[in-house]
């Protein structure tokens, strides 16, 4: 049971990436009008070099680098936890589109009659080395009414649905999911990347008009499609964050430690916006003398990844054909989107709205984890939350606690039936 000093369930997400692992400790409470507010009590935030593209090559370092984050979290927030949603991305996430026809009973639709569609769709041949993260509804229809995202109470003879499936590689989750235990946690859930970092960042709004979300994050950037409210397509783009800093690191001669400071303190994705008279200091590599450049050096040599990078983003925007139904454009969320300029060349390359997305606010310690780089362990708080509502919530500094709670994981294929169940 995940207890917070005797006072009753923490709730954590762990976002494991390629350049840092992100923990955070919550609990949530009911505000004066009832709703429920997420307090963010710990974080823990340490380097990570055991991940690369979504999967782990390494073993130790992944799972060592979860234990110092949960450490620190523990340190911090005076609490303890067992249990943790984490988000998984990467090459090996695939997704599809599939369709699911049942008979209506009793001539009107109930969940017994949703759940059993949803089965139907599901009833896909999935090869024995992938796993199903997600089965999720895009839009029902009823004999020949479609476009319904609501079916229950309607009349009818039959009901048709149309989902999105996300799968991933059943050794990578294993994987994963062993770093984790070795570390002293149990999998609580596993969520698309994406998916977690939508929920924080994205409006209901957007996600009606339209909207493709961009996590760029340190190894890559992770795409997710929304149209008419509903997840209509995800991808993957193998830049991110660590291939700017190597640009810089090799461009101005210099360690990559130092190489990512000046990207985070001085970059600039746009050469033009920068004054010829900044300059900035460069240390160098291994014992020789710093010196110092112009800034707009640093920006010329950011400006050509950041043009790559977006070009390869406006490329899969194409290629998706969901381009002309993005109504609300693009929203930039991830540590790598913070870089100054990327949103004006994004407007320029892209030709349609761009903004940079931020997690919404939260309660505790929010300006802890108000940075783009926090959105998809923010996004997994709040779908726990959705998830397990009855579990997380606070009332009156008492503890509400769901009867039916399994706390028994066993093997990562029972947890992922167990999400099913919850989600559907």
């Amino acid at each position: 049971m995940s207890t917070s000093n005797n006072t009753g369930p923490v709730l954590a997400s762990l976002d494991i990436g390629s350049s840092q692992v992100k923990l955070v400790y919550s609990i949530v409470t009911q505000t004066s009008n009832l709703e429920n507010q997420i307090d963010v009590v710990g974080v823990g935030l340490v380097p990570n070099s055991g991940l690369k593209q979504g999967v782990v090559v390494n073993i130790e370092t992944t799972t060592e680098a979860i234990r110092k984050a949960k450490d620190e979290a523990e340190l911090m927030s005076g609490y303890k936890t067992n249990e943790v949603w984490v988000s998984v991305s990467g090459s090996h996430v695939q997704s599809f589109d599939s369709k699911g026809m049942v008979a209506i009973k009793n001539k009107e639709v109930n969940t017994q009659d949703i759940e059993r569609v949803i089965e139907a769709a599901k009833a896909i041949i999935v090869p024995a080395d992938r796993m199903v993260l997600h089965v999720i509804p895009r839009e029902y229809k009823i004999d020949s009414q479609d476009g319904i995202s609501d079916p229950i109470g309607m009349a009818g003879v039959r009901l048709e649905a149309n989902v999105h499936i996300v799968t991933a590689s059943q050794s990578a989750i294993s994987n994963l999911v062993k770093c984790i235990e070795k570390a002293g946690f149990k999998v609580a859930g596993i969520v698309l990347d994406q998916i977690a970092a939508s929920k924080a960042v994205l409006s209901d709004d957007e996600k009606n008009l339209g909207v493709c979300l961009v996590d760029v994050g340190g190894g890559s950037s992770k795409l997710i499609y929304f149209i008419n409210g509903s997840v209509a397509h995800t991808s993957l783009i193998s830049i991110g964050g660590t291939h700017f800093t190597h640009d810089v690191a090799v461009g101005l001669r210099t360690p990559q430690m130092a190489a990512e400071e000046l990207k985070r303190k001085h970059g600039c994705a746009v050469s033009s916006l920068v004054s010829d008279e900044e300059t900035v200091d460069v240390p160098g590599v291994g014992g020789r003398k710093s010196r110092t450049i112009a800034r707009k050096e640093l920006a010329h040599i950011l400006e050509a990844r950041a043009e790559e990078c977006l070009n390869m983003i406006s490329n899969d925007v194409r290629i998706s054909g969901l381009q002309p139904l993005l109504g609300s454009g693009i929203v930039l969320t991830g540590g790598s989107s913070s870089l100054d300029g990327l949103v004006e060349m994004g407007e320029f390359v892209f030709d349609i709205p761009v903004r940079r997305g931020f997690p919404r606010l939260l309660g505790g310690l929010k300006d802890v984890v108000k940075g783009g780089e926090f959105a998809t362990a923010v996004g997994l708080l709040f779908h726990a939350l959705e998830t397990k509502k009855d579990f997380y919530v606070r009332k009156d500094s008492s503890m509400s606690f769901s009867n039916n709670m399994n706390n028994s994981f066993g093997d990562i294929s029972s947890k992922v039936k167990k999400f099913f169940n919850d989600l559907f």
